[in-house]
């Protein structure tokens, strides 16, 4: 059985998860259906834009020198499906928590090219969490 060749993309776009890619200067280069619903921002608006549309402010500087070291050593701890948990913000700038993965793709030379983040908006589960009383956390 042959595989279609559009089914990579059709796995991307209907995916429940917001799958976005950057590249080595984080801006945005692929942002799927599921990043709209997610950050509300259409790919025309997402596209070509820097990822600090959905970092709060306060977290830009540490993100980018994390994002720097990645740059530089193509080397990540979050890799392999370990989960980031982070604060995010969706296009009225309102608060979200996320979780997310990524991997590192690097071009022929070994030299990050891009980074791709599989996201999940888990909002809802951290509120209900933090309303739970610490002895059942």
């Amino acid at each position: 059985m042959t595989i279609p060749d559009d089914l990579p993309r059709r796995i991307l776009e209907g995916s429940p998860d917001a799958v976005l890619i950057s590249d080595r200067s984080g801006t945005v280069v692929y942002w799927n259906a599921a990043a709209q619903r997610i950050f509300g921002l259409s790919p025309g608006e997402a596209l070509g834009r820097s990822l600090e549309i959905i970092i709060p402010e306060q977290f830009r500087d540490r993100h980018w020198a994390a994002w720097e070291n990645v740059m530089e050593t193509g080397v990540t701890r979050y890799g392999e499906g370990r989960l980031l948990a982070v604060p995010a913000l969706n296009k009225e700038g309102r608060r979200l928590s996320i979780e997310f993965s990524i991997q590192i793709l690097k071009g022929p030379e070994g030299r990050v090219e891009h980074v791709a983040a599989v996201i999940r908006d888990v909002t809802q589960r951290y509120l209900r969490e933090k309303e739970l009383p610490a002895e059942c956390r």
